[in-house]
């Protein structure tokens, strides 16, 4: 236990501490921030998750079939839940509770998985298999169903506030990549109490407020031309643009391939596996420089979320797992149990300006509750399985 603890858990609070001071001391601007987290999620990430996935088979995938199952409906179910309860305990909005959901109620497998699974279990195919199918539900399931919930609340704000006054600011036009000509303003006016895109955001900061972002209207001003038609079905253009993230597709891809019997060749793995490799590190690394940049504390919510993420969640996989006959392979339990107690990050919090503050306390608290309950669980475990 002690050297699980020193050899693996640590090393996890190390970076992430260091990954805070850095952007404390401003070591990282916030394009380098950014960057940081476009490496992880659009290149390393995909890469650990697809090579990961490529080396089952389908024999294992349908030996495995109750733990796909578990994982699917669990994971799904305990995301929702913390929806509801989130809206229900604490009044908040749809797009805060979806993004309540997606940090508490949702593992960021991909962040962390690897990096504490692979060294108390060792890098095999049952630690990767279980860290694929927790991966697939969460990057292709519950985060589509997050960013859905945000539109549709973000869609009801703009509605109820469609009438009010607004103020008249100017925003900056996108360029298209190749164009030189001088960047050209547009005076809009901006009605009180909704989301806003990017640029009418940087626009009001200027006048000391801090807004919303909408999710459709940011990303379909980024895209020139593609504006009416992003913005005509925004709960399906979030579904479809959360599965065309690398980090979505990737596995899924690698699930298909799986399904239909094409193997990889094995030459390839070591071009995977060497960027793969930078994954869990600077993924730890950028969540810590992500919890440098929002004020947090200690509250209620806060707390009810840590609980929620890293005893309940983990409690609830453990029971339904020995429920459903999983008794007889105590290892994948514990493996689905880490892999479901792993705290969630804040990028798309941050990233949208939703449930910030109580987002990064969240996190912070789960950062330090982390150590002791992945010890709790790891030592808990088991004593159940001798007798179960």
């Amino acid at each position: 236990m002690e050297k699980i603890l020193i050899d693996d858990i640590v090393p996890i609070l190390v970076i992430m501490i260091l990954g805070y001071l850095c952007g404390k001391f401003s070591f990282f601007d916030d394009d380098q921030r950014q960057g940081l987290n476009k490496l992880v999620l659009n290149i390393a990430l995909p890469a650990a998750l697809f090579i990961s996935i490529v080396s089952a088979t389908r024999e294992m995938f349908a030996k495995d079939i109750v733990l796909t199952l578990i994982a699917f409906f669990g994971v799904t179910g305990l995301f929702l839940l913390s929806y509801f309860l989130d809206r229900i305990m604490f009044h908040r909005t749809k797009q805060e509770a979806a993004i309540c959901a997606m940090i508490a109620g949702s593992p960021t497998i991909g962040f962390l998985g690897f990096a504490v699974l692979d060294p108390i279990y060792g890098n095999d195919a049952n630690t990767n298999l279980v860290i694929g199918i927790v991966s697939i539900v969460v990057n292709a399931v519950t985060i589509p169903i997050g960013l859905a919930l945000i539109n549709k609340g973000q869609a009801e704000a703009r509605a109820k506030a469609f009438k009010t006054d607004g103020e008249k600011v100017k925003i900056k036009l996108p360029q298209k990549s190749d164009e030189v000509a001088p960047v050209k303003e547009k005076e809009v006016t901006v009605a009180d109490g909704i989301p806003v895109t990017d640029a009418e955001a940087k626009a009001l900061r200027e006048k000391g407020i801090i807004r919303e972002i909408d999710l459709v209207r940011a990303e379909a001003h980024n895209h020139l031309g593609n504006g009416e038609k992003k913005t005509s079905n925004s709960t399906m253009s979030a579904i479809i643009n959360a599965i065309k993230k690398p980090v979505a597709a990737a596995p899924l891809l690698a699930f298909v391939l799986v399904l239909l019997g094409i193997k990889i060749p094995a030459s390839f793995a070591p071009s995977f596996d060497l960027i793969a490799k930078a994954n869990s590190g600077v993924a730890v690394l950028a969540a810590g420089l992500s919890l440098s940049t929002v004020k947090f504390s200690i509250d209620k919510e806060s707390l009810w979320n840590t609980f929620y993420r890293l005893l309940l969640t983990p409690a609830i996989i453990v029971l339904v797992a020995y429920l459903c006959g999983m008794g007889s392979d105590p290892a994948k339990i514990s493996m689905l149990c880490l892999a479901n107690a792993s705290f969630s990050g804040i990028i798309i919090s941050s990233r949208y300006n939703i449930y910030v503050r109580e987002g990064a306390s969240s996190v912070a608290i789960s950062t330090v509750a982390f150590a002791a309950t992945c010890i709790f669980w790891i030592w808990l475990l088991p004593i159940l399985a001798a007798h179960f």
